[in-house]
């Protein structure tokens, strides 16, 4: 069981992962993987020590396992009201629904209101199954962590080759595993984060097939993504956040510029 110091270290970060998580699960595709990056990135940059993390620091786990509980939850809001999947697990829900003739729309909530119900009700008894489950078997959990790197490292490695290849039956998709954990084992060797990869391998797919689309409803007319208030301000807090993490990165290079020429200079 967690202590009151675990509690304490860990609400803010929780609360902070549930905000992203939520805000994550909204957006149509993104998926409970990216809401936890963030989450993790986002609690790592607001750290007083970011090199706890990765080591044990408990706000690294709590935000994002939030994160993703949150994004999960969220993402039936524009399955159940758009029939837009948030996520494949959506996606699949979503199919079942159409089998049964079941269509989901905003009316979805007043026409469909047993079935609603029963979904709300259900995450409570998810909930409370995780807690009864998770808890008194902490113990066989955290022994996984015992078993040596040489042994569990080949066992996970042939796990996700026999799944990728389930899913189209094709040995270039294992093929493509390996190039990338060589891919990945290099940025780690030199210090470079593997999650903004992953979060553009996740995230340009869909950036752009939505971006396609939306240029053919406009026939090719740009100023379709400013001219509606709600993508005018993502496009804001984009170039906003962009500029946000940019300006440390300038602050160090005009620094060691000034310094340079001060050291010429003497």
């Amino acid at each position: 069981m967690p202590t009151r110091a675990d509690l304490r270290q860990c609400w803010k970060p929780s609360l902070r992962g549930a905000g992203i998580g939520s805000f994550i699960g909204v957006l149509p595709g993104a998926g409970p993987t990216l809401a936890a990056f963030l989450s993790y990135a986002a609690e790592k940059r607001v750290a007083k020590d970011p090199s706890r993390f990765g080591r044990g620091a408990i706000e690294g786990i709590s935000a994002p396992e939030a994160a993703n509980n949150a994004s999960t939850q969220a993402a039936f809001i524009p399955t159940l009201a758009l029939g837009i999947p948030g996520d494949a697990a959506m996606a699949v829900l979503l199919g079942a629904m159409m089998i049964h003739g079941i269509q989901p729309r905003p009316e979805f909530f007043t026409l469909h209101a047993d079935l609603f119900w029963g979904l709300v009700v259900s995450f409570w008894i998810g909930n409370l199954m995780l807690l009864v489950l998770n808890i008194p078997l902490i113990g066989i959990w955290v022994r996984i962590l015992t078993v040596p790197k040489r042994l569990l490292f080949p066992a996970v490695i042939f796990f996700i080759c026999v799944g990728v290849y389930s899913v189209n039956n094709n040995p270039f998709d294992v093929l493509m595993v390996i190039v990338f954990g060589l891919v990945g084992y290099v940025m780690n060797a030199f210090q470079y984060p593997t999650a903004p990869l992953l979060m553009g391998f996740i995230l340009g797919p869909l950036i752009e097939q939505h971006f396609r689309r939306a240029l053919l409803f406009s026939r090719g007319d740009m100023t379709t993504f400013i001219d509606r208030p709600i993508s005018a301000a993502f496009l804001a807090a984009s170039v906003l956040l962009l500029l946000t993490m940019a300006l440390p990165l300038i602050k160090r290079l005009a620094a060691r510029v000034a310094e340079r020429k001060r050291v010429g200079a003497d």
